[in-house]
């Protein structure tokens, strides 16, 4: 990305905190770092979580996350936003305010809903906060299935279900679709859907075992630190799908729960930069 601002890129993530380490806030700056991307954060949702689950979720004043996001807005070079855990309508309208006068070039939305252990994270009033307001200026939203079946409440069963929705999704208003096929049944590969400009792309890998703890927030993090480094949005989408497989090809268990948490470190890509 070139530009005369002697500021190195920098990414924001907008989203909540997983103390346990594997997911939210802090999966999103480790995959900064490991794209050689200054990460900043503004902490939306705390949760009181590790690898068996979420035991408590408190919801700052939607004042101070806003006072956050201006404050990083005021003195880094901001090139990508990544939206992950807004748990409340007041929430997801201070993001949207203050998107809407920042203006940041690319906007990467992880509508996060609920989590793996399955904990509902969003109160049903943000369901519609999201649809109409913050879906419309991302760049490129990253919906699982389920979060997909909640946003056009209806259920998808295939991959030409998949095909639809996001079509779908695109009316809409979304920009762009990254729609993620793990939840599929079945023992084939998995295949995500990249839509957006008239084309649907298919992004293939194998499927591993086990389960994984934040593998959405890391494919859109993920997503926004190669956005923020200047690639288009399908080299984007690749590298970043290519970087949770490797990172799930290193996971570990650092807790008691059988979830797997991905090895961001491992996985970030050494080749020299030219």
């Amino acid at each position: 990305m070139h530009s005369s601002d002697p500021r190195p890129p920098s990414a924001l993530t907008i989203a909540g905190s997983d103390s346990g380490g594997g997911a939210g806030i802090q999966a999103d700056l480790k995959t900064f770092a490991a794209h050689g991307v200054h990460g900043l954060s503004a902490i939306a949702a705390l949760t009181a979580q590790h690898t068996r689950g979420v035991t408590a979720v408190h919801v700052p004043d939607a004042g101070f996350l806003r006072a956050q996001i201006d404050t990083c807005f005021a003195d880094f070079r901001i090139t990508a936003v990544k939206l992950g855990m807004l748990a409340s309508a007041e929430v997801s309208h201070a993001v949207a305010d203050a998107l809407e006068a920042h203006a940041p070039a690319a906007v990467v939305l992880d509508p996060v809903m609920v989590a793996t252990s399955g904990a509902r994270l969003l109160e049903p009033d943000a369901l519609s906060a999201l649809r109409e307001r913050l879906l419309p200026m991302a760049t490129l939203i990253t919906p699982n299935l389920p979060e997909a079946e909640l946003l056009l409440e209806r259920p998808i069963a295939d991959l030409d279900a998949m095909r639809e929705a996001c079509h779908a999704l695109l009316a809409l208003g979304a920009r762009a679709v990254l729609l993620k096929g793990g939840h599929l049944p079945g023992n084939g590969d998995i295949v995500d859907l990249l839509a957006g400009g008239g084309a649907i792309h298919e992004i293939r890998h194998r499927r591993l075992p086990g389960e994984a703890h934040g593998t959405g927030c890391t494919l859109a993090s993920a997503v926004a630190a190669r956005l923020a480094l200047g690639d288009d949005l399908r080299a984007a989408c690749d590298k970043a799908s290519d970087y949770v497989h490797r990172a799930l090809l290193s996971g570990y268990r650092p807790g008691l729960g059988h979830v797997v948490v991905l090895d961001h470190f491992g996985a970030a890509d050494r080749t020299p930069v030219a």
